[in-house]
C-alpha cells in the first residue's frame, strides 16, 4: 500500500527535520554546543518494467535520514572575565573523567569543587599534565588538576642576600648605622637579621650581623651571625672584602648550647651576603652622603596559598600565591579524532567515541594540530538563528 508508506515516510523524515532544527534552537544558548543538520536520501525502487525506448519505469519507495552530521566549526568565543572559563579556538576537545569514564566536549564553563580540583559543571574532573615544583611534565600521562584554595606554594629557604646601602664618609670613628633584612627558614619562618656598620677608621668600618635572641634556641642576647671589617678606595667603592661572604644561621655553637638550632625548629641555614651586583658593580658604598640603604633584596618566601590564577594560550595555568610568588600548576590537555562525524553525543556537552571516530589523539593546545586556549572567555554554541528558521519554513 504505498500511497499511505510512501507519505508515512516522508512525515517522519520531516518529522526528525523538524526535531534537529527546534533541538539547535533550544540549544542556541547551550556552551560549546554543536550545530546538527539532517540530510535525506531516497528508499529502495521497485522496477515496474521498461518503455518503448527501453528505459526502465521505477516506483519509489519514499524518504528516509541518511545521515545527521555536526557542524564543528568554530563557534564565537566571549569574554566572562571569570578565570576558571577557558574557550578552544581551532581544532580539539577537553579531556574530562567521571567514575573512571573519559568523556570530550568543547564546553570550558569549568569551576574548582570542593576538593580544589578543576571540574566541569556536571562534576567532571578536567584532565590535563601536572606540575611538579613548577615544571609540566607531558609525558607523565593525564590526572587532574588542582585549582583551589587549598593549593600551597611552599616555602623556600633564603640562599641570597643583597644590601644596596651606602655609608657616611663624613661619619666620626665610633658612628654607626644599621640596616635589617629578614630571610626564610625551611618551615617559612622569618628571622630579621641586623647588619650593624660602625666606622673605626678612615675608609674603615666593621661590620656585625645578629638574629634577635628568642629566634635561637639557649640564646640569652642577639646572636652575632658574621662580623669582619669593611675597606673602602678613595672613590667611595669597596674595596675588601673581594668575595661575598657566607652567613650561616645558627652559627656552630650559641653559649649555653653545644649546637645551636633555631626555635622554630628549621633547619640550619646558609645565605651568600652579595657585595656585587650581577654586572660586577659594588653594592656596598661610601661616599659623602647619609646613611642609607636604596635596596634590600631576598630571595626565600614562607608558604603561600592560592590567590588566583590564569591559563595562557597554551593551556598552562599558572598561580598567584599570597607569599607573593607565582607556580606553573598544571596544563589542560586537549585531544583529537580522525573522524569527529563518528563521535557520539551524549548529552550535557560530552562525546563520546566510537569505531567511525577512531581513538583520541591527546597532547597540549598549540601543538600537534591543536588548537589554542582562551582563558577567562567560553565558546558559544553555532548555531544560525536565521537558518534555523529558514529550516523550519
Amino acid at each position: 500500500m504505498p500511497q499511505f508508506s510512501i507519505p508515512l515516510s516522508g512525515l517522519d523524515a520531516t518529522s526528525a527535520a523538524l526535531s534537529t532544527a527546534a533541538n539547535n534552537l533550544a540549544n542556541l544558548n547551550t556552551v560549546g554546543y554543536k550545530d546538527q543538520q539532517i540530510q535525506f536520501a531516497d528508499l529502495f525502487y521497485q522496477n515496474l518494467g521498461s518503455d518503448g525506448a527501453g528505459d526502465p519505469i521505477q516506483q519509489g519507495a519514499g524518504v528516509k535520514v541518511s545521515s545527521q552530521p555536526s557542524d564543528f566549526t568554530q563557534g564565537n568565543v566571549t569574554t566572562t572575565g571569570i578565570p576558571t572559563d577557558v574557550a578552544i579556538n581551532g581544532n580539539g576537545f577537553f579531556v574530562v573523567e567521571q567514575n573512571g569514564v573519559q568523556t570530550y566536549t568543547r564546553a570550558g564553563n569549568f569551576e574548582v569543587g570542593t576538593d580544589n580540583l578543576l571540574e566541569t559543571a556536571d562534576g567532571q574532573q578536567v584532565l590535563g599534565y601536572q606540575a611538579v615544583k613548577g615544571v609540566v611534565n607531558t609525558s607523565g600521562g593525564l590526572g587532574t588538576l588542582a585549582l583551589g584554595a587549598g593549593t600551597v606554594s611552599p616555602a623556600t629557604v633564603t640562599a641570597n642576600v643583597s644590601l644596596t646601602s651606602n655609608l657616611d664618609a663624613r661619619a666620626n670613628v665610633g658612628d654607626g648605622y644599621s640596616t635589617q633584612v629578614n630571610i626564610y627558614d625551611s618551615l617559612g619562618g622569618y628571622h630579621p637579621v641586623t647588619f650593624t656598620y660602625t666606622k673605626t677608621g678612615t675608609n674603615t668600618w666593621s661590620y656585625n650581623a645578629t638574629v634577635p635572641a628568642a629566634d635561637i634556641s639557649g640564646a640569652t642576647a642577639p646572636v652575632s651571625v658574621s662580623s669582619g671589617t669593611l675597606t673602602f678606595n678613595g672613590d667611595g667603592t669597596l674595596a675588601t672584602p673581594t668575595t661575598n661572604p657566607t652567613i650561616t644561621i645558627p652559627p656552630a655553637a650559641v653559649p649555653p648550647a653545644v649546637q645551636s638550632v633555631f626555635a622554630d625548629g628549621a633547619n640550619q641555614l646558609s645565605f651568600t651576603w652579595h657585595l656585587t651586583d650581577a654586572n660586577g658593580k659594588g653594592l656596598l658604598t661610601q661616599e659623602a652622603a647619609t646613611d642609607s640603604s636604596a635596596a634590600i633584596q631576598q630571595d626565600g618566601t614562607s608558604s603561600g596559598t592560592l590567590q588566583s590564577s590564569s591559563i595562557g594560550s597554551n593551556g598552562t595555568i599558572t598561580g598567584s600565591f599570597s607569599n607573593g610568588t607565582t607556580a606553573v600548576l598544571g596544563q589542560i590537555a586537549l585531544a583529537s579524532f580522525a573522524d569527529e562525524q563518528g563521535l557520539s553525543r551524549n548529552g550535557d556537552n560530552d562525546f563520546s567515541p566510537t569505531l567511525a571516530s577512531g581513538q583520541p589523539t591527546v597532547g597540549a593546545p598549540l601543538s600537534g594540530g591543536l588548537g589554542s586556549l582562551s582563558g577567562g572567555a567560553l565558546e558559544q554554541s553555532n548555531v544560525d538563528i536565521a537558518t534555523e528558521f529558514a529550516n523550519l519554513i
